[in-house]
């Protein structure tokens, strides 16, 4: 097993892994084009950008990913760089943690589309990647076992009688014209069990079997074939899983369908010769960060309305560059823009700047001025080295606007349970090992966006 954190750490490349690379490009440029693989200023990149390989001292090194990748029997974890000490050995049992608290970020993320269903997580459920199938596996499998969906879908048949619409032209050329006569090729809409979901629940069902390594997973997942047993085998994509809806009263299918999408859109495999090779879970983690705030504050802060990525605002009057802002945030006393930065800060006592970036500035300088606002927020996450969060602020006056003052605050966010990464994962769910982290979550979140008067 080998453990990468974000730009930090290298590791050296066993022989094992040659050709890992190779299956890494050809991933890249086939994967799921969405939102958190598109490259910044349209420029396509076709080398791929999860690892780096540095052939001169044979060494592997991550990049902005977080997830896991099965290769040949091995394991590479990729982890959060805000987790990595440089003068600590890391201990399985805090891999495990860490990857908790992915887990945990992921559970209010929207965009990455996250299923809300929560599960006990056991000592056998260690690895990441297979924590995500026991989750989908479990759900799906008791949902399954007491309810099986279907829908209306239009169907093509050849039939006795006539059902629905006759296709006259087809069956004069197909049937009639070939002594046929009896054959009528009808149209019409039936209530059926191979279905568009089914099938894409029976697609990522398989691919999860050939890739999990628990015996507890393959279990629940051989019963979930068994009962999509009569469903035809296609291959799906995510696309297909945001353009399923269903009525409020199938609303537990839901989840399935996220879980569905969440391994169609983050997952990358590769067969070579009907032989799986790769298989990976992997998520650009800025977006993760920038996803788990919003969803944080939507969900847990009622008095704050939060709209994310506000979009109506240009930089220039031709309006060839939009402003785009994380996070459009409103009280009932003042309306803000945040921005979450998902970099280091504070670890260097000596930096005047802390860590805050020139460029960080300019940016909020120009939503401040384009928005018309006078408050900004910069949401950095604290780090494992760090027991105390930073807090700035920084006043600029507008010459422009009769010295107008416009106030930048940056904040790190307690989003890491410290006390949580040496233990044993005892049978738990997410919202009870992270409830603690939550509450401080929250409450430092109140103080800044809720002022007390």
């Amino acid at each position: 097993m080998i453990n990468l954190f974000e730009y930090q750490n290298k590791a050296e490349v066993p022989d094992s892994l040659d050709g890992l690379e190779g299956f890494l490009d050809e991933i890249w440029n086939s994967r799921e084009k969405n939102a958190y693989y598109a490259e910044r200023n349209n420029e396509r990149i076709e080398s791929q950008r999860f690892v780096q390989f540095l052939h001169k001292t044979h060494e592997l090194k991550s990049n902005n990913y977080v997830g896991v990748i099965h290769f040949e029997g091995k394991k590479i974890n990729l982890l959060p760089k805000i987790f990595f000490n440089p003068e600590k050995a890391y201990s399985t049992i805090e891999i495990n943690q860490i990857q908790n608290h992915i887990l945990w970020w992921l559970s209010y993320c929207r965009k990455i589309k996250f299923p809300n269903y929560q599960a006990a997580l056991g000592d056998r459920k260690s690895d990441f990647f297979e924590v995500l199938i026991y989750l989908f596996s479990k759900y799906t499998r008791e949902l399954l076992g007491s309810s099986i969906y279907q829908q209306y879908e239009e169907v093509n048949r050849e039939l006795n009688f006539i059902k629905g619409r006759l296709h006259t032209n087809e069956y004069i050329k197909q049937n009639l014209g070939k002594g046929r006569w009896h054959k009528l090729n009808c149209t019409y809409d039936a209530f059926v069990f191979d279905n568009e979901f089914n099938r894409i629940v029976k697609f990522v069902t398989t691919l999860l079997f050939n890739a999990t390594s628990s015996q507890d997973n393959k279990k629940n997942l051989r019963e979930i074939l068994f009962i999509l047993d009569e469903v035809s085998e296609e291959k799906a994509t995510a696309e297909q899983c945001s353009r399923i809806s269903f009525n409020p009263m199938l609303v537990e299918f839901e989840t399935v369908r996220d879980y569905c999408q969440l391994f169609l859109t983050h997952c990358v495999s590769f067969d070579y010769k009907n032989d799986l090779k790769l298989f990976a879970f992997l998520l650009p983690m800025e977006y993760v960060f920038e996803d788990f705030i919003f969803g944080f504050i939507d969900k847990e802060l009622e008095q704050v309305t939060a709209k994310a990525q506000r979009s109506d605002k240009y930089l220039d009057e031709e309006e060839a560059f939009r402003l785009l802002p994380d996070l459009w945030l409103k009280t009932e006393n003042l309306q803000l823009i945040a921005d979450t930065k998902y970099k280091i800060i504070y670890s260097d006592e000596k930096d005047p700047k802390k860590g805050i970036s020139q460029p960080d500035l300019y940016q909020m300088l120009a939503y401040a001025i384009r928005f018309e606002v006078d408050n900004i927020i910069l949401f950095y996450p604290n780090t494992v080295l760090q027991t105390q969060e930073g807090h700035t602020v920084l006043t600029i006056k507008d010459a422009l606007a009769d010295d107008k003052e416009i106030e930048i605050k940056a904040f790190q966010l307690p989003i890491i349970h410290r006390e949580l990464l040496d233990k044993r994962l005892s049978n738990m769910d997410l919202s009870e090992l992270f409830d603690v982290t939550r509450r401080e979550l929250k409450n430092k979140m109140e103080e800044i966006l809720i002022p007390s008067q």
